[in-house]
């Protein structure tokens, strides 16, 4: 069985299953294989390539709409994103609301600069919901201007001046509030509660294969326990896998920030994963909403749970 991770730190289920040896206690030969994004991922499961992935609920919504034979057999993470900018227009914010964009574009001759993640993202889908439904300040791509700029690259481009504010994950969103002259705007929980960020998506083979899905969702609540009671190893665990300058002592201050919530039950994302859907639709990644019953495989989960 290939099980593919994108190497982000919402997917901390899949560090401490590698790290603390439980993938070997699965009945089934496990060969885990690193991807650089979600749409690679995308890629190589709908060839056939990969069997299980963590990656993003947007994502296997992608999958789903392609009609590939697969399910979310459990959550992994929610409320993964902070929308960080400048201390200036976080104090324009907490005055102003959703006017903010208004009276920066009026005091500043521009709109606010957002540093950006790919259209149908699941941070792409969260900020457009916090700028269109949330604020009710119009369409996102008339209020703001946007660049697209890697998580890993958003801290050193809000620094240069380049934007004015991001929606990230962490640990970015904890290197980003350290810095004298930037704060947090909004914390993705408050904007759509309870909504997915992650997910554990696998094939019908391995749906099919009863004995080692609902192993494999046992090990993922395991892990997830693990992750609530030693979270400093957990994330240490997660900063030997990512790499990328995610050092043990970032990785361990950020397991503490509120937009680290990791979770198994699948049943406990299926609402807002709906209304994620219909957005994901709405900017043409897919056809139309996704239904729960199609996107999820709750089977596993409710075994183990039984």
């Amino acid at each position: 069985m290939t099980v593919a991770y994108v190497p982000i730190y919402p997917n901390m289920q899949h560090y401490v299953l590698e790290r603390e040896g439980y993938y070997d206690v699965l009945p089934a030969e496990v060969t885990v294989e690193r991807f650089s994004s979600g749409p690679s991922v995308v890629t190589a499961f709908a060839s056939g390539d990969i069997d299980v992935a963590f990656f993003g609920i947007t994502p296997a919504m992608v999958l789903a709409d392609r009609g590939t034979q697969a399910g979310v057999i459990a959550a992994n993470s929610r409320n993964g994103f902070k929308i960080m900018g400048t201390s200036k227009l976080v104090d324009l914010y907490e005055q102003e609301g959703a006017a903010v964009f208004d009276r920066f574009e009026r005091e500043n001759g521009r709109k606010i600069r957002f540093g950006v993640p790919p259209d149908g993202s699941v941070p792409d889908i969260v900020l457009r919901y916090w700028i269109q439904e949330d604020l009710d300040a119009g369409e996102m791509d008339t209020v703001i201007d946007t660049s697209n700029i890697p998580p890993a690259k958003a801290v050193q481009t809000i620094q240069s001046g380049d934007i004015d504010a991001t929606i990230i994950q962490e640990p970015f969103a904890t290197i980003i509030g350290r810095k004298d002259g930037y704060g947090e705007l909004e914390w993705s929980g408050n904007v759509l509660e309870n909504h997915p960020v992650t997910v554990l998506y696998a094939n019908q083979q391995v749906i099919d294969a009863s004995d080692i899905a609902q192993s494999l969702v046992e090990q993922h609540t395991v892990a997830t326990a693990f992750t609530a009671s030693a979270p400093n190893v957990a994330a240490s665990h997660a900063a030997s896998v990512i790499g990328s300058g995610v050092s043990e002592e970032l990785a361990q201050e950020a397991v503490e920030s509120q937009a680290s919530d990791f979770i198994s039950d699948p049943h406990a994302i299926t609402d807002q994963a709906a209304t994620m859907g219909e957005f994901v639709a709405s900017v043409g990644n897919i056809d139309e909403p996704v239904p729960s019953e199609e996107l999820f495989a709750f089977g596993p989960y409710d075994a183990i749970e039984s």
